[in-house]
């Protein structure tokens, strides 16, 4: 066994281990030195003797405190908030009880903005009062000796030390210390370590046995081979329980994994995927959908509105008429519609999408039925930012048209959507302004033994299709993406997902499903 583990040890480990059986206390550049090795070489062999249990790796650390240039200023003219103090020192003495901001800057020889840094100093110790933008002096401040002030004595000992270890500061300092943390600019703080290695029994046991330094064969080469000469050389044998180094190879972000994942299932369920723009006028964002132009969505609470371009403009003058007479009143679906005047101008005021179904009635328009279509894209809605609403997100947005097509058929193909995504659903009934009969999507979340919903869906409503010379019946969905990637990444804050965490994303695995349900 303990062939075994000489023969597995690198050169430099068998080269340190030597050096420590010498019983002198060694640092690693002394060691580096006298064996010619790499610093870097020294303190990598260490590690791996101490993984072996060979010897143990002591790691102390010191941290230095020495002044910056700025405090070393400071401690010839004093400090921004002592010079003020002495300034109102000497006004007092002048028989000036308030002073202006500009009569102490002058006097004091501070910036604007020292000066305002110190007045919070000044009366946190109650050096000084403020009355009407003008500072008067207490009568605690007008006894205060400078130099006998433990910031003062502070910033002077450690001018004289030039550099002290902090765990050698006396503890006289030790509140002043606390009041400079916030002050980090007035110091340089560097950290030292020092490393000392013990041989453990292992190791010893080894040292004991013999240790031969020899040089290693790491390549062998075409003469070698040909001459067999690579018969004598030596090759260090492989240990397979040695730990490997953590490995983060570069993946897909988990959001972009379920968007690419729920492109695939549409694309593989027949739907061809249409894009459109994030800026969009409330004509196809709202009016198509017949929403009423005094639907409390689009009020600016809730939605983003754009100065440029001020407004949008408009299809057809027949479709814009159309839509007018379904708001107004129904027009020939036997609805009575909204009952109001619809106002053009409205309708060309400009928004970012706060959905992408307004993409989906642009389609409709352009597009004769049978057919399926999906989107994925980003909505924005003004949202308050908290644990799982943002202001801006993914939806994934679907409709299917043909004369064959029934709320049915739609209940099914979003069941085999589910189905594919790994999800039991359920649907309850719900109510959205353009579409009827309609429901809304509910996922069972094993770990939480209950259901969420995820999104909603139903038949657009003739007052939708109408004005699009749409005869057939169309389904449409929609669901947000967020917040499927947090259940699948078990994650519980929506922010999450757009924080720059590395260490986060370097523990989700790589494959494409994140956590199947």
């Amino acid at each position: 066994m303990l062939d075994k583990i000489k023969n597995e040890l690198h050169l430099y480990e068998k080269k340190l281990l030597k050096e420590l059986s010498s019983d002198v206390d060694s640092t690693p550049e002394e060691i580096a030195d006298r064996q010619n090795m790499p610093l870097k070489a020294v303190t990598s062999a260490a590690g791996m003797l101490s993984s072996k249990d060979i010897i143990t790796v002591e790691k102390t650390s010191t941290e230095n405190i020495a002044l910056s240039e700025e405090a070393e200023e400071y401690v010839k003219h004093g400090l921004p908030e002592h010079r003020i103090l002495k300034a109102l020192q000497d006004f007092s003495k002048e028989g000036i009880d308030e002073v202006s901001m500009s009569e102490i800057i002058e006097r004091a020889d501070v910036s604007k903005q020292q000066m305002n840094f110190s007045i919070g100093i000044l009366m946190r110790h109650r050096w000084a009062t403020m009355n009407q933008g003008k500072l008067s002096l207490t009568e605690e401040g007008k006894t205060v000796d400078l130099n006998e002030l433990p910031q003062v004595k502070f910033l002077k000992y450690i001018n004289e030390k030039k550099q002290v270890a902090t765990d050698n500061i006396p503890k006289e300092f030790d509140e002043v210390r606390k009041e400079f943390n916030k002050r980090k600019e007035l110091f340089n703080i560097k950290t030292t370590q020092k490393f000392k290695y013990k041989i453990n029994d292992l190791g010893q046991d080894i040292i004991d046995d013999g240790i031969e330094i020899q040089e290693e064969a790491t390549q062998l080469t075409h003469e070698q081979l040909k001459t067999g000469s690579w018969k004598k050389l030596h090759y260090r044998g492989y240990d397979i329980n040695a730990s490997a180094p953590n490995s983060f190879p570069g993946k897909v972000h988990p959001l972009q994994q379920t968007i690419e994942e729920i492109r695939s299932i549409f694309i593989d369920l027949g739907f061809d995927e249409a894009k459109g723009n994030i800026l969009e006028s409330a004509f196809w964002n709202f009016d198509m959908l017949f929403q009423p132009q005094d639907h409390a969505a689009r009020e600016m609470q809730d939605t983003f509105y754009v100065n440029n371009p001020p407004i949008a403009d408009l299809p057809s003058p027949e479709l814009v008429e159309k839509t007018k007479v379904e708001h107004e009143n129904g027009g020939n679906t036997g609805s009575k519609g909204w009952q109001y005047k619809w106002d053009v101008e409205v309708a060309k005021q400009m928004v970012l999408r706060t959905h992408t179904t307004g993409l989906s009635v642009r389609y409709l328009s352009e597009h004769e039925p049978p057919l399926k279509m999906f989107s994925v894209g980003r909505v924005f809605r003004r949202e308050t930012l908290d644990y799982k609403h943002l202001p801006e997100f993914h939806q994934v947005e679907g409709i299917v048209a043909g004369d064959d097509m029934s709320f049915k058929n739609l209940l099914g193909i979003l069941k085999e959507f589910y189905r594919k995504l790994g999800f039991k659903v359920r649907f309850r009934p719900a109510y959205f302004p353009y579409t009827y009969l309609s429901v809304e999507s509910e996922i069972y979340v094993p770990e939480k033994k209950s259901w969420m919903e995820l999104g909603g869906s139903g038949m657009f409503r003739p007052e939708v299709l109408e004005p699009l010379g749409i005869k057939t019946q169309v389904a449409a969905f929609g669901l947000g993406i967020e917040r499927l990637a947090m259940m699948r990444c078990n994650v519980e804050d929506i922010r999450q997902l757009y924080q720059s965490d590395i260490g986060w994303l370097r523990q989700l695995p790589v494959t494409k499903n994140i956590k199947s349900f």
